[in-house]
């Protein structure tokens, strides 16, 4: 599918029904692609084509801009007679120019937007025949274009709605001031040519147009100027070409042959038809010579000199290789050995020039929609079908004028040898001028070129010493600003010195408090500690008083009990009373009056009115509430309007009020983000800051060692304190065994429960007094438990301590590794005892409260005696009948109850022994508390005296950072010296660099003045060729 283009970096694929450029290879060197008039619907695979100039995607099928934003040396885009809607895609070709997207159906503009600015060089876009119908549109989108110069909204008929607005072209010129021309108009309304529409009408200067314009530029101005200044004379050959009409085509021979004249699409090959147009002249009168000469030497010649006839046959334009060997043959045959030679290279010189026509057809082509470039492919075959018509016409002539020779009388040879040695000898002096003329121009071409490249790498020696220039004058100023921020630099090292050194005195200040902050904890703890021991005490004594009351209660108890017995007798009392009454009350109920009689009627039916009257009197009662709580609702809904209307009014000063706030706010706000710029700036010089600090850490790293050092003393001692917590830990260790002793005697207690809850079983079987000894075994029970739980907190407590202990020695420990972070865990440490105090308080409270809910509980107890005593007063029926069974079971009981006592006297001992053996277990876990208690001293004694090492090496530390700060403030100096010294170094490269740069800028001048002395001899040399042709 790949067409081949004659110049390397070119492509040209007009027509060739491709679908996809995907399809086709596409190297990485090219720099023009046309791709017009074929069937592409998606723009894809350019990303690779990053030096590509030229883009004609003209005639196509393209609904969407796309695939371009790789395209950065992108310099003109023809999208002409696509699909596409929507301007888009165009943010990242910064070196685009010129924009065609004409013939399509675009209504929004917002791509160009993105072109907005001075990065963007867009001069030239062509948008006629879309669908834009929005002004507003229009001009928002075209207003940021700083460097648009031309606009095409409406062309030869072919225009956008906008167009047919009133004013527009007011509206537009005046909105977009840097416009130059519109729609093909200047600012006064006159037709403007485009340069390189003018410069494509010029078909012989196009070669060294384009010696003189490089392809790698053809959209910057000043190079066009610089050129035009430069030739003038190219100037005026393009104001004759620009100015030229219709020009006639004289014919070959005056009696028959036509006019041609040339027609709009035919103007580009005008001058190629004149050349052709003389040689086939020459050509004729060539042909009519050697014929007559043939027809003299046939009368005078043997038939075999027919031969030389192929002499006058009249050559056609095609170039085959027939042709020419018959050219050749004739050459050696004829008197006259230049004439064929001379054809062919006219010829071949003839078809260059075509194929150079065309090809710049084809590239105009490109430029515009379809439809007009399929015309002018129809009219440039026109063109060739009416130089071959020429041509036959000419053979036509040609013959006739042969017989019309025939017919005529031969008047003298000698006229005749006359002018065909005339017409040779004008034949070799064009032929000599025309290649005299080729030479000049190759000569002039590689000449012109090899300025160019002169001028290429003098521009690349200019641009190098700008840069170099650039460069230098950025180090000088780096140089500068480096200067002077090491000036401001210092001059914070001197004020961050003074800070640092007030914030050392304040630090100092600071340890100052907090050794004294130290002093006053320690003596908090003592005071904490005495307080604990002097709760412990009160504690105990609490325990004691409890143990009396509780005893206290058990007296009750047994005086409850007497009492209870006293009641016994007082119920058998109270049942022959009830025996008696009851008798009373049968007499009674014999004397009663019945009901169905007249008496008890008469009191009901009295009853029943007053009770009728009470309710009447209530009804009303309930009326008159009702009335008096409908006025009070409606006095509530005028109370409630009149509320409604102040809150209205509390709204609106509200809303007043709000109104005022957001304003503040806005103004808040305001300060708030110069505060926020102030704040940046202020991070910037901070971070310049902690730039110089971390190089201070790095200096104070080195103190850090030294301060290594005494931390490894200190932990050797710290080895030694952890074989202290060792030893606690050992302690702790017998804590647990201790425990597992108390769990063991729990597990006993609970085996004796479960011995007394058998016990109680019997007891319920065996009568009421088996139930009294029950209950003070229960009272003894409950008693044990309660010490059991005593012991179990005080354990608990003791635990607690033992961490809080294990822990104050961790924190000492980390108190020699970090200061600050030693008295910020004391601190902790000191508000975990006092949280741990407030517990204690609080168990304590919890335990008093715990003894009072006891004695509720007792007192409830005693409470639900006493019900059961009303329910016995209740029960009496079914005891007489239980009395009169148990006096028959009584004797019996007794016998069983002597047994019983003397079983109840060998568990009575059992208990006075564990009574016994729980004295010895209390006697014994007191004699370990007080051992703790001795240690615990002794951990305190060896924590003073670490506390005191600490204020020693506390002392040796400031020793040690006095000596680094004086040594730090000595390198200050030393370094700010060895700044100025290389300052002063750098001032002197600088003027060393500026001389170099001097004697550079002399040396461009003169390179300058030779260069453009070389430019005034090529433009003479031009002149002069022009003259000559």
């Amino acid at each position: 599918m790949a067409g081949g283009c004659a110049i390397p970096g070119e492509l040209s694929l007009m027509d060739k029904g491709v679908k996809s450029l995907l399809e086709v290879s596409l190297s990485s060197d090219l720099h023009t692609l046309s791709m017009h008039c074929n069937r592409i619907a998606r723009i894809e695979g350019l990303s690779h084509l990053q030096n590509l100039q030229h883009l004609d995607l003209s005639s196509n099928q393209i609904r969407r801009m796309e695939g371009l934003s790789s395209l950065a040396n992108l310099c003109s885009l023809n999208l002409a007679c696509n699909l596409i809607t929507k301007v888009e895609g165009l943010e990242k070709l910064f070196n685009l120019t010129i924009l065609n997207l004409s013939y399509n159906h675009i209504h929004d503009l917002s791509g160009l937007q993105c072109l907005h600015g001075t990065s963007h060089k867009i001069s030239h876009i062509d948008l006629h025949s879309n669908c834009i119908n929005n002004i507003d549109h229009l001009l928002q989108c075209t207003k940021g274009l700083c460097c648009l110069t031309s606009l095409t909204l409406a062309k030869k008929g072919k225009a956008n709605p906008v167009c047919h607005a009133a004013g527009y072209r007011e509206t537009v010129l005046q909105m977009l001031p840097q416009l130059t021309t519109l729609d093909g108009r200047n600012i006064s309304g006159e037709a403007v040519n485009l340069a390189e529409e003018n410069s494509s009408d010029v078909p012989c200067l196009e070669d060294s147009w384009g010696c003189l314009i490089s392809s790698g530029c053809p959209s910057s101005r000043d190079q066009v100027q610089l050129v035009l200044l430069v030739t003038p004379h190219i100037d005026q050959a393009l104001a004759h070409f620009r100015q030229r009409t219709k020009v006639p085509v004289e014919s070959a021979i005056s009696s028959s042959t036509e006019p041609v004249s040339s027609s709009e699409p035919e103007k580009a090959e005008l001058d190629k038809i004149y050349s052709e147009i003389r040689i086939k002249k020459i050509e004729d009168q060539i042909s009519q010579i050697l014929q007559k000469v043939s027809d003299t030497s046939r009368r005078e010649a043997p038939p075999s000199v027919l031969k030389a006839k192929r002499d006058t046959d009249p050559t056609s334009e095609s170039d085959n290789e027939s042709g020419k060997e018959n050219n050749r043959k004739t050459v050696k045959r004829s008197k006259i050995p230049t004439y064929h030679r001379t054809t062919l290279s006219t010829r071949c010189h003839a078809n260059h020039l075509k194929n150079k026509i065309t090809d710049r057809e084809e590239k105009s082509s490109s430029q515009c929609p379809r439809s007009t470039q399929r015309e002018t492919h129809i009219n440039s075959s026109s063109d060739t079908r009416d130089l071959k018509v020429v041509g036959r016409k000419a053979e036509i002539l040609t013959g006739r004028q042969s017989n019309i020779e025939k017919v005529e009388e031969v008047n003298s040879y000698a006229t005749e040898e006359a002018t065909y040695r005339a017409l040779i000898q004008e034949l070799d002096q064009e032929k000599e001028r025309r290649w005299k003329a080729e030479q000049a121009e190759k000569k002039l071409i590689e000449h012109v070129r090899e300025l160019q490249n002169h001028a290429k790498e003098e521009k690349n020696i200019q641009s190098m010493t700008v840069y170099t220039t650039d460069r230098l004058k950025e180090l000088i100023l780096k140089e500068r600003d480096a200067k002077a921020r090491l000036q401001a630099e210092v001059q914070q090292l001197k004020g961050e010195t003074e800070r640092l050194t007030n914030e050392l005195n304040q630090a100092r200040n600071k340890e100052a408090e907090r050794q004294k902050a130290m002093q006053a904890l320690e003596e908090t703890l003592s005071q904490m500690e005495t307080q604990r021991l002097q709760q412990r005490t009160l504690e105990m004594k609490q325990v004691q008083e409890a143990e009396r009351k509780a005893s206290a209660h058990e007296r009750e108890v047994q005086l409850l009990r007497i009492s209870f017995r006293q009641q016994k007798e007082k119920v058998k009392q109270l049942h022959e009373l009830l025996v008696l009454r009851e008798k009373e009350q049968r007499k009674e109920l014999e004397t009663r009056v019945p009901l169905n009689g007249p008496e008890f009627q008469d009191a009901l039916s009295k009853e029943v009115a007053k009770e009728e009257q009470r309710h009447e009197r209530h009804v009303q009662e309930l009326q008159e509430k009702v009335k008096m709580l409908n006025q009070k609702y409606k006095e509530l809904e005028d109370e409630f309007r009149l509320a409604l209307i102040v809150e209205g009014k509390r709204y609106k000063e509200v809303k007043d009020d709000f109104e005022t706030v957001a304003a503040d706010l806005v103004e808040h706000k305001r300060v708030l983000f110069e505060f926020e710029q102030k704040e940046k700036e202020m991070m910037s010089l901070i971070q310049d800051l902690t730039s110089i600090v971390k190089e201070q850490k790095a200096k104070i790293a080195e103190l850090t060692k030294s301060n290594e050092e005494a931390t490894a003393n200190l932990k050797c001692r710290t080895g030694k304190l952890e074989t202290v917590i060792e030893e606690d830990k050992q302690k702790t260790i017998q804590v647990e065994l201790l425990k597992k002793e108390n769990g063991k005697l729990i597990s006993q207690l609970t085996a004796q429960e479960s011995v007394i809850d058998g016990l109680k079983m019997e007891r319920k079987i065996w009568g009421q007094e088996l139930a009294e000894q029950g209950a003070h075994l229960a009272q003894d029970r409950g008693k044990l438990e309660a010490k059991i739980e005593v012991l179990i907190n005080e354990i608990e407590i003791l635990k607690k301590q033992k961490e809080q202990d294990s822990d104050t020695i961790r924190i000492k420990n980390k108190i020699m590794d970090d200061q600050t972070e030693t008295i910020r865990r004391l601190k902790e440490g000191l508000q975990e005892k006092n949280k741990q105090i407030r517990k204690q308080h609080e168990e304590n409270l919890e335990s008093q409260k715990f003894l009072q809910v006891q004695l509720d509980e007792k007192a409830a107890e005693f409470e639900k005696l006493m019900e059961k005593l009303e329910r016995q007063n209740e029960r009496k029926e079914e005891l007489k009948q239980l009395l009169q069974e148990k006096e028959v079971e009584l004797d019996d009981i007794k016998n069983a109850h002597s047994a019983l006592k003397k079983k109840w006297q060998g568990k009575g001992e059992l208990l006075s022994q564990l009574e016994v053996q729980v004295k010895q277990m209390k006697e014994n876990f007191d004699i370990k508390e007080k051992k703790l208690t001795e240690e615990r001293n002794k951990s305190l004694q060896t924590q003073r005296i670490a506390v005191e090492k600490l204020h020693e090496m506390d002392d040796a530390f400031r020793k040690q950072l006095e000596s680094m700060l004086a040594a730090h403030q000595e390198e200050l100096l030393q370094l700010a010296n060895e700044k100025e010294k290389q300052i002063e170094a750098a001032n002197e490269k600088v003027y060393c660099v500026e001389e170099e740069m001097r004697q550079l800028l002399q040396e461009t001048a003169s390179n300058k003045k030779a260069l453009e002395n070389k430019i005034r001899r090529l433009t003479h040399a031009l002149n002069d060729i022009q003259q000559d042709l």
